[in-house]
């Protein structure tokens, strides 16, 4: 991938091992937080009281897998995100919003 070194290259698939389902999510708020006395500590504005939450904790060790023709075009995005070809998340908004 032009603009990833192979070491990097090695590093990103190596976690992308395990195969994507489609799903369709409905709206949600994404909130980050930290363990505390092992109650989660939600940064930012509060939750709504009673809000049904999923939490997903990061492990170093996750790995994914995904068809040869998603990897190189994910392994691409990486490369673009790291020469810096981004967009704001208003741009990805107008842009999602006809698809939606």
């Amino acid at each position: 991938m032009p603009g990833l070194s192979p070491t990097r290259r090695r590093e990103l698939k190596a976690r992308v091992r395990t195969p994507m389902r489609r799903s369709i999510m409905a709206p949600m708020q994404l909130a980050t937080g930290t363990v505390v006395g092992g109650k989660i500590v939600v940064e930012g504005d509060p939750l709504t009281e009673g809000a049904v939450v999923t939490i997903l904790a990061r492990e170093s060790d996750e790995t994914f897998e995904v068809p040869p023709e998603l990897e190189a075009e994910l392994l691409e995005s990486i490369a673009q995100a790291e020469r810096g070809e981004t967009i704001s998340a208003d741009e990805l908004i107008e842009r999602l919003r006809p698809i939606v």
